[in-house]
């Protein structure tokens, strides 16, 4: 009799995937019991910026001072000093006798280098203050228009026999009186576009006088 060996039983293909898949899923179940997976939280959003409310400031506004306006005459003077040829003691601008140094209604008296001069008349006052005076000084100018009328603002410009400048100032009236030295002198004028032009002879006494008429 033949004796035959124990073997063991052959599997079929079939059997041994389902195996396998059992395996697999007894594996996998096993490692969801023994390590439960951790879900990584996803990261917040973070919260908005809190904007702090901006405080302004109240803007303190400084006092402004106002310095006073020092008034220059027609020629540029300032402070009773033309800075263009050195005149001081008065205004070209000024059309009042108030507050001079000379009373009776006398404008006041202004000087360029030597020679000293006065200009006015507009006001009744100065009018006849500079009239009474014409006497006391060498040289006496007189303006006018065509009609007899008072005229002011006349530039003025005195030359010497040599040609040097003497005097060169604006009259602030019909009347100007100035104190120059004997001599022979040319008294060029300019009012309103219109110049004229005289020939004075200043002696050791008395007063020359001159009238410009336009």
């Amino acid at each position: 009799m033949k004796k035959f060996h124990k073997t063991r039983p052959v599997l079929s293909s079939a059997a041994i995937a389902a195996t396998l898949t059992l395996g697999f899923a007894g594996i996998a179940a096993a490692q969801q019991g023994s390590a439960p997976v951790q879900q990584v939280p996803m990261p917040q959003e973070s919260a908005p910026a809190q904007q702090m409310p901006v405080q302004q400031m109240p803007v303190q506004q400084m006092p402004v001072q106002q310095m006073p306006v020092q008034r220059g005459s027609a020629t540029g003077a300032v402070n009773g000093m033309n800075p263009k040829n050195g005149t001081v003691g008065g205004s070209s601008t000024d059309m009042s006798s108030a507050g001079n140094t000379n009373g009776g209604g006398m404008p006041q008296v202004q000087q360029q280098g030597g020679v000293e001069f006065v200009s006015g008349g507009v006001g009744l006052d100065e009018s006849k203050a500079l009239q009474a005076a014409r006497s006391q000084w060498p040289l006496s100018l007189r303006f006018t228009g065509r009609g007899a009328e008072f005229l002011a603002d006349v530039r003025v410009r005195i030359v010497d026999a040599h040609g040097a400048s003497v005097l060169d100032a604006t009259s602030r009236g019909p009347y100007m009186l100035v104190r120059v030295r004997p001599g022979r002198y040319t008294v060029h004028v300019s009012h309103d576009g219109v110049d004229k032009t005289s020939a004075v002879t200043v002696g050791s006494n008395g007063s020359a006088r001159a009238a410009f008429v336009w």
